[in-house]
């Protein structure tokens, strides 16, 4: 579902070229649970940006969903992410003038998928919003946009969801309620699942967990 093959990331910096990430190998299956872990500054968001296609390498290969990824620009990356992929982000991303209902549907929109209202209504229902789908995102608790957030991700049905710190904003007991959500929806729905923590104990829900130190996976 997802590989990078001999992936580095060097950025300019008044000292020089920064070489955030090196010598990246991975390849993650289908239906997979991933997470990334390691010290802040040590590339995992980074990372997961290269495997989303949302930035590119500056040297080695990249595939999400049997596609290349490598040589393509921001349209053509985003052509193979329409439709395939799905986000979850810490500082969940919801547009302010839309309500709960609207962030969901919007993405199916975007997609052209049919009946993005009904497949909405059904989503908010399955992480128990159905009564807030009228409310704006500053009428809602940070738990419960985070749920919003969950089943827009879902909701255009992605074969891979990349999650950046998804419970990194909440106190412990609404980010359990998420994480437990999170993973009984990529369970049933069979989603590969691609997560970024500081939560050992999300990071623990994963099938297999990537540790980076210094912009290199440890052994």
């Amino acid at each position: 579902m997802i590989r990078a093959s001999q992936v580095s990331k060097q950025v300019s910096s008044p000292e020089g070229p920064l070489t955030i990430l090196q010598d990246i190998n991975i390849d993650i299956h289908a239906g997979e649970s991933v997470a990334m872990v390691g010290a802040s500054g040590s590339g995992k968001s980074t990372l997961l940006g290269l495997l989303a296609g949302l930035d590119q390498p500056t040297t080695g290969d990249l595939w999400l969903d049997d596609q290349h990824l490598t040589g393509l620009d921001e349209d053509g990356r985003a052509r193979v992410r329409a439709g395939r992929v799905g986000f979850v982000f810490q500082s969940f991303q919801l547009l302010p003038n839309l309500t709960a209902l609207e962030n969901v549907m919007l993405g199916m929109e975007l997609a052209g998928q049919q009946d993005a209202t009904g497949r909405a209504r059904e989503w908010l229902e399955r992480v128990a919003l159905s009564p807030r789908a009228r409310h704006y995102p500053h009428q809602l608790s940070g738990g419960e946009q985070q749920r919003v957030a969950l089943a827009r991700a879902f909701a255009p049905e992605p074969r891979v969801l990349f999650a950046d710190e998804p419970t990194g904003n909440l106190d412990q007991r609404t980010g359990t309620r998420v994480a437990e959500l999170l993973f009984d929806l990529n369970h049933r729905l069979g989603t590969t699942l691609v997560l970024v923590t500081h939560d050992q104990t999300l990071a623990g829900h994963c099938a297999r967990q990537l540790t980076l130190t210094e912009g290199r996976l440890a052994a």
